[in-house]
């Protein structure tokens, strides 16, 4: 991906959202501590948003309220046009919900786990059977679909609660961490997973600390920072905000006094092994110092940002906070 859209904040209260996820003004606190102050946010069917922020922002008692496990204090949420409070049996038909961590029955089979949660769902025997083995290949789980749970990784784990998510068909899915304990392989066919979801129309609102991932599969983000999701107006000072693009050329010599020519800093040129980083505000000005490089006949291998837009977003909004 080449960029990365914030996702729609601050829905109008009028106009509560049918489909994917809406939620307005939500706050959430436990005794003295305002765990969510105000969060608001709406993800679309057919996307994946990223949920970021740092730890202790309310990134999980926010999942945790939409998912109906939490009552919120204040505000509305909306699952596919239901509300997790007063329409619980609703929302959870609809709702996939893969927690961080999800504990197993040690002595059950992957595909006994998968049978039982799907008989959960009021899936008949033969429906279940059949959903669990479809599931098990998504998942890449078909060597250890007979072995009890208590033997699988933490990895493997993770692909049989994604499998649990998944068991009902939901059209909303809340995924914590997904990638937590993947090895590379795995985490590139769960971008892959994850995308073709999207595409077959639902919802997927993903909370990860691992945020090239997120760059990768997400549509949108939507930041979370003391319990308070940020403005569309912070959103986009930070889009707009300068961050470091790496450069290389096969003549490092050249490509410094290019740069300095075109006018930037000495002192602001930095270096990387064989790359140099230079502070660009926004693309538009990233294409435009490429051009006036390779015009000045100067060989450039790789120009790129050097840390993606999600990353880039949440060092920005972070410094933001700290102030």
């Amino acid at each position: 991906m080449t960029s990365v859209e914030t996702a729609h904040i601050e829905p109008e209260p009028s106009g509560v959202a049918q489909s994917g996820i809406a939620v307005e003004h939500v706050g959430r606190s436990f005794g003295e501590v305002h765990a969510v102050r105000d969060a608001s946010f709406i993800a679309e069917p057919g996307t994946v948003t990223g949920l970021i922020g740092p730890n202790g922002s309310g990134k999980t008692t926010l999942m945790l309220m939409l998912a109906s496990l939490l009552k919120p204090d204040v505000g509305s949420i909306r699952i596919s046009g239901h509300d997790p409070v007063t329409e619980t049996a609703a929302v959870r038909a609809r709702l996939g919900w893969m927690p961080d961590v999800l504990g197993s029955w040690s002595s059950l089979s992957v595909r006994d786990t998968l049978i039982y949660t799907a008989r959960m769902y009021a899936m008949d025997k033969s429906a279940a059977a059949a959903r669990a083995a479809e599931l098990i290949t998504l998942v890449d789980l078909p060597e250890l679909a007979d072995s009890p749970t208590r033997v699988l990784s933490r990895g493997q784990k993770q692909r049989l609660s994604l499998a649990r998510a998944l068991v009902h068909e939901p059209d909303v899915l809340l995924l914590d961490e997904p990638a937590s304990g993947l090895d590379p392989v795995a985490r590139a066919d769960l971008r892959i997973l994850v995308r073709r979801l999207a595409s077959e129309g639902k919802t997927l609102l993903v909370s990860s600390h691992v945020l090239s991932e997120l760059d990768e599969m997400a549509d949108g983000a939507v930041y979370i920072s003391k319990g308070v999701t940020a403005s569309a107006e912070a959103l986009a000072r930070s889009r707009a905000s300068a961050r470091p693009w790496r450069i290389r050329s096969s003549d490092v010599v050249a490509l410094r006094a290019a740069l300095v020519a075109d006018g930037i800093d000495e002192d602001a040129i930095a270096t990387d092994r064989t790359e140099l980083l230079v502070a660009l505000e926004g693309e538009a000005a990233a294409s435009a110092l490429l051009a006036r490089l390779v015009g000045a006949g100067v060989a450039i291998s790789t120009f790129a940002p050097a840390v993606g837009d999600l990353e880039h977003t949440f060092i920005d909004l972070s410094a933001e906070d700290s102030k």
